[in-house]
């Protein structure tokens, strides 16, 4: 050392000699200008600024770390991957992937683990320690700094009121930035997309989009963050770490909202009422969103193309569509999304689940023995599940729940860009893609993608050729459960559907409101390239098919292709020479009704139509005057 009381202050390490203490939180240091390094975290005082982007720091070594997010530069390598690291201690954890070292271990359970900060947090999980108890109400806390903050609500210390909503904050500052959420002010803007945001954190976050700058890294699996946040609760995947537990019932989550929404379970106060629909809520700020769908009220305006929205929500995630901003990333393909939840869907298509528990009667196989338990009523026709106002029964209780909607009406979950409501949170979820227009989920042996994950496993049934539903009656199986059920009314002569103006009755729902048509007229389903109207869906989808030129039913024997499902089933049988339909008059056979139906004329007193040059007897007059005209020329 140049000077000696550089290596006195140096010895004090050795030492572990700390005779520097923070007057805030008695924090000792071993050294003067540690003290004052560490006393900037309580001031707030951040006197290094970065000359690019004037983002301020309270160390100059967090500084230089910064501006190499600028430089690029990662002068920190690794010797058996030539991969670069940007700042020393991530090159460290780094390096233990390769050695495999786990230096930290946790004397309790001997989990090891590569990092200190895993080890601390993991450590939580058993301590069930509170030595810091509060004077006032007992309540105790793990760590001194809790009890502190804790204390504020008894001592009303410095504390700040919204003259708006009364919400109540501890730091003027915080107050001040709150006071945005009511003035709509968003005083930070993005030179990318020029999206406003109320805190420059939040810029700062939201520019990391445009960057692809994670700089924050996880040093158990090198995954990186752009959030600290997102790393920090990334983290307990490794640790195991639960810290927020229900004082009910001691489960534990990961996420803070996670113990927000359970404790809605047991005590189910909803104290905020809508006064159109009665509907309860737990939160001010859902009553008011609520409200929006009464008073068909969209405040959030695209500023590009003046598309109104209900909720801020909405407008978020439309205006990425114009920027073309997907901040969701997929971490095996890279394919980006512009919502969590549509990455949440993509991600299942790389991980086909395992299914180790399989149905004895028909081999589906499940990843879950409670799904198995839930399908053998499938085939034990078991419905333990009533409704108690209309006696429907059901094999499982989240039906029976879903179903109870029908009688209340109730549809909680609202679209933000039609206002279309639903009763199951799915069913919004897929609708959404109806105005996204995306299909996460593909098909791996034809390419086809579906907006659904259920819509491609009946599609690969279509390739497997699986029919695990069989009727018990006549041994015809099905692809899908649902065609089992609706076959069965076959046997069953069951109509419960009832047509109030010709009484005519139906097996289905859906063939009843078809059939009402007929008496209404109603053809809602038009064509975008005709506009001719249809009155099924379906009669439209084999419609479009005449301008598509698709032929999707093909015939395995000689691969000619159909637009419909039916001629298909005519065509095959010309190769099995099957004629099932026989003439009660002659015996003579037919392999299509229509056939049939022709033959029967020449058994009946109906008119025909004779050729006066050959002879020739016709039963229809359009063939016959077709006829005729072969004479003519």
């Amino acid at each position: 050392f140049p000077r000696r009381h550089y290596l006195k202050s140096h010895l004090r390490i050795h030492r572990e000699e700390k005779p520097y203490a923070c007057e805030f939180c008695n924090k000792t240091f071993s050294q003067q200008a540690s003290l004052n390094a560490h006393g900037r975290t309580h001031t707030e005082e951040k006197p290094y600024e970065c000359n690019i982007c004037n983002k301020a720091f309270s160390y100059r070594a967090s500084l230089i770390v910064h501006f190499r997010t600028h430089t690029k530069e990662k002068p920190f390598t690794c010797p058996l991957r030539n991969k670069a690291f940007s700042i020393n201690s991530h090159l460290k954890s780094h390096l233990r992937t390769h050695t495999k070292e786990k230096q930290y271990l946790c004397e309790t359970c001997n989990k090891a683990f590569s990092c200190r900060d895993y080890l601390n947090s993991h450590l939580r999980i058993h301590a069930t320690e509170k030595p810091f108890a509060c004077d006032m109400c007992n309540k105790a806390f793990p760590e001194e700094s809790n009890l502190k903050l804790h204390l504020r609500i008894h001592t009303q210390q410095k504390r700040f009121v919204c003259d708006l909503c009364n919400k109540v904050f501890y730091e003027k500052s915080n107050l001040k930035m709150h006071l945005r959420v009511h003035t709509q002010q968003k005083p930070f803007a993005c030179d990318k997309c020029n999206k406003t945001f109320a805190k420059k954190t939040s810029l700062e976050i939201h520019l990391r989009t445009h960057t692809k700058e994670k700089p924050f890294l996880c040093n158990e699996c090198n995954k990186a963050f752009s959030q600290k946040q997102n790393l920090e609760v990334h983290l307990r995947i490794h640790t195991n770490e639960k810290p927020y537990v229900c004082e009910f019932c001691s489960k534990a989550f990961s996420l803070q909202q996670g113990l927000k929404r359970h404790l809605m379970t047991h005590t189910n106060i909803k104290p905020f009422v809508c006064y159109i629909c009665n509907k309860a809520f737990t939160q001010q700020t859902h009553l008011k969103e609520h409200s929006r769908i009464h008073t068909k009220e969209k405040p959030f305006l695209c500023n590009v193309c003046n598309k109104a929205f209900t909720f801020q929500a909405g407008l978020n995630v439309h205006l990425r569509i114009h920027t073309e901003e997907r901040p969701y990333e997929c971490y095996i393909c890279n394919k980006g999304f512009i919502r969590r939840d549509h990455l949440n869907g993509h991600i299942r298509t790389h991980f086909p689940r395992e299914k180790p528990f399989a149905c004895d009667v028909c081999n589906k196989a499940f990843s879950k023995k409670s799904g198995l338990k839930i399908h053998l009523r499938s085939h034990s026709q078991e419905k333990p599940f009533v409704c108690d106002k209309c006696n429907k029964s059901f094999t499982q209780k989240f039906n029976l729940k879903m179903h109870l909607r029908i009688h209340t009406k109730e549809k909680p979950f609202v679209c933000g860009e039609c206002n279309k409501a639903f009763s199951l949170k799915q069913n919004l979820q897929t609708h959404i893609r109806t105005h996204t227009g995306e299909k996460p989920f593909p098909c791996c042996l034809c390419d086809k993608a579906f907006s659904r994950w259920a819509h491609l496993n009946s599609h690969l049934r279509t390739h497997t050729k699986e029919k695990p539903y069989s009727c018990d009656v006549c041994n015809k199986t099905f692809s899908f459960l649902a065609g089992l059920n609706m076959h069965a009314k076959i046997h069953t002569k069951e109509k419960p559907y009832e047509c109030d103006i010709c009484n005519k009755a139906f097996s289905y729902r859906e063939s009843l409101n078809l059939h009402f048509r007929t008496h209404t007229k109603e053809k809602p389903f038009a064509c975008d390239l005709c506009n001719k109207a249809f009155s099924a869906k379906s009669s439209l989808r084999v419609h479009l098919r005449t301008h598509t030129k698709e032929k999707p039913f093909k015939c395995d024997e000689c691969n000619k292709a159909f637009s419909v499902r039916a001629n298909l089933k005519k065509h095959l049988l010309l190769h099995t020479k099957k004629k099932p339909l026989a003439c009660d008059f002659c015996g003579n056979k037919f392999s299509s009704s229509n056939a049939l139906k022709q033959h029967l004329l020449t058994h009946s007193k109906r008119k025909s139509f004779a050729c006066n040059f050959c002879d020739k007897v016709f039963f229809y007059s359009a063939p016959f005057k077709k006829h005729q005209l072969t004479h003519t020329t």
